[in-house]
């Protein structure tokens, strides 16, 4: 299992896209859904925060397998996710690193599956 959570600023400009992209996603959780196992990826969310200078960044948060491949394009639904995330944000990620994780037993191993 990997435990990732990146972050990204927000092109200036772009928050209303931003909101328009979270909406999106919001708005069609069954085809995320079927796009989870492609991603082998068991948790994933999405948070935004406004810093003291008034940038925005996304930061995002995510439990998958270690043979992740990530968004698969040819799905519509992760097609349109990349489609915002090269509009919308910088590109490119700054990883944070991951320094403890507690899981119980019974749902790491229904994670792992």
């Amino acid at each position: 299992m990997r435990l990732e959570l990146s972050r990204s600023r927000i092109v200036s400009g772009k928050e209303h896209a931003f909101e328009e992209w979270m909406n999106m996603l919001n708005s069609r959780p069954d085809e995320l859904q079927q796009g989870l196992s492609a991603e082998r990826a068991a948790f994933e969310a999405t948070f935004r925060n406004v810093e003291a200078d008034g940038s925005t960044w996304i930061y995002h948060l995510a439990l998958m397998g270690e043979e992740s491949g990530g968004l698969d394009e040819s799905i519509p639904i992760d097609a349109d996710h990349a489609a915002y995330s090269r509009r919308v944000k910088e590109p490119g990620w700054e990883e944070l690193e991951p320094r403890f994780m507690l899981t119980p037993h019974h749902l790491l191993e229904a994670m792992k599956q």
